[in-house]
């Protein structure tokens, strides 16, 4: 079987995936080099050259980085100055790499392709002149943009596999699922630390008001009420600095003291994000958008932290409620929306918080040893590997 995935994302060089925070690349390229390592062909089609063990075709950028040449911009630069530009641009890129996915597999040289991140509307409508199968993952929540909400559902009919059971409600009921497939890692790429209570937790991730960082500084705030040992929250990530980023200039900036609220920036080296995650008491995950799967969930539990996160999208499949960590209920109320006039449900922060820091009073009944077993149970990346091996097999059998 010779195996076609496309990752189209223009982040996807080697010179740009250590700068940004492309979870979908780093996992591209594990499963590519599992799926390889299984003895099966495999070609990675992306935007640039980057570090992988299988064959790698390529995309033209040279109208690309003509135009970052002629502005003085690189990649990131570009993407912030002139948004619309970066993305029509990126688009030219997407679609070249899909055309040359669908010709290698007309011309014999596929069995199947596997269409990988988020760009992959833009293959939707061809996939119907692509002679071998065609599979479709998508990272965010399917309702997430416009575009994608619009699109998405008039191509139920496709194969489409599915990162958790959470992500596809935001799908028609009768979507053709061809599976579903947890994300994995290597189990030595984080060494757990599984004794000993620190007198922090953590939060990793991007710093956007879905990601629900405001509800873990008031959670940890309103633990610190209590007597005892106060509690500091470490928080790792990206924000998106400027006048525009309203969120962290109001809402996150202002608590960060250095004591009790900690910033540590943007974590890139993996092994201080091993250090991080192991020597936290516990990840804090409290996502208000429905999650389509977290990453940083599992990265957690590979190193024996506990998860709490909010009943969100796909944490309640990640998180073994009690066994690996808890699961808060959002409380929501109805506020009427001052722009559109129009209800909608927000999270009630009050009985939120305060359920958020009861979980954290009980953390330390969670067994270490058992979030590790669970991680290398249920999300290595051989798992992974084996998860979509079996969706390759069954596409090509049945084509």
């Amino acid at each position: 079987m010779r195996i076609g995935l496309v990752v189209p994302h223009i982040f996807m060089q080697a010179d740009l995936l250590p700068r940004v925070i492309f979870s979908p690349g780093v996992l591209a390229l594990d499963l590519v080099d599992g799926v390889a390592a299984a003895g099966v062909d495999v070609t990675l089609f992306s935007p640039g050259l980057v570090d992988t063990s299988v064959r790698n075709v390529t995309a033209d950028l040279s109208a690309f980085k003509a135009e970052l040449a002629a502005r003085g911009d690189d990649y990131l630069s570009l993407l912030r100055k002139h948004p619309l530009v970066f993305v029509s641009l990126a688009r030219a890129v997407q679609a070249e790499l899909v055309a040359k996915a669908f010709a290698a597999a007309n011309a014999g040289e596929l069995d199947i392709v596997h269409i990988y991140t988020n760009e992959e509307e833009v293959g939707l409508p061809f996939a119907q002149f692509c002679t071998k199968p065609v599979v479709f993952t998508h990272h965010d929540p399917f309702n997430f943009a416009a575009r994608y909400r619009h699109s998405f559902p008039r191509f139920k009919h496709l194969n489409w596999i599915s990162m958790s059971q959470a992500q596809r409600r935001d799908m028609p009921p009768d979507t053709n699922w061809a599976g579903n497939v947890y994300h994995g890692l290597r189990p030595d790429l984080f060494t757990p630390r599984l004794s000993g209570e620190s007198d922090y937790v953590a939060y990793f991730g991007r710093i956007v008001e879905p990601k629900g960082l405001h509800l873990a500084i008031a959670a940890v705030k309103r633990y610190n009420e209590r007597p005892g040992r106060p509690l500091k929250l470490k928080i790792a990530g990206k924000h998106y600095s400027g006048e525009q980023d309203s969120y962290w200039q109001e809402r996150i900036a202002p608590e960060i003291d250095g004591e009790t609220i900690q910033y540590l920036g943007f974590i890139r080296d993996e092994q201080a994000k091993n250090e991080f995650l192991a020597g936290a008491r516990a990840l804090l995950t409290p996502s208000t958008f429905n999650e389509p799967f977290g990453m940083v969930m599992i990265e957690a539990l590979a190193c024996g932290t506990p998860v709490i996160g909010l009943d969100s999208g796909a944490i309640p499949e990640v998180v073994r409620k009690g066994r690996t960590g808890f699961v808060v209920p959002k409380t929501l109320r109805t506020v009427r929306d001052p722009k559109s006039g129009r209800l909608r449900e927000v999270v009630d922060e009050t009985p939120t918080v305060a359920a958020l820091a009861e979980a954290l009073g009980r953390v330390s009944s969670i067994d270490r040893v058992a979030c590790r077993h669970d991680f290398e149970v249920r999300f290595t990346l051989e798992r992974m590997v084996e998860g979509h091996m079996s969706v390759y097999r069954k596409l090509v059998l049945v084509s």
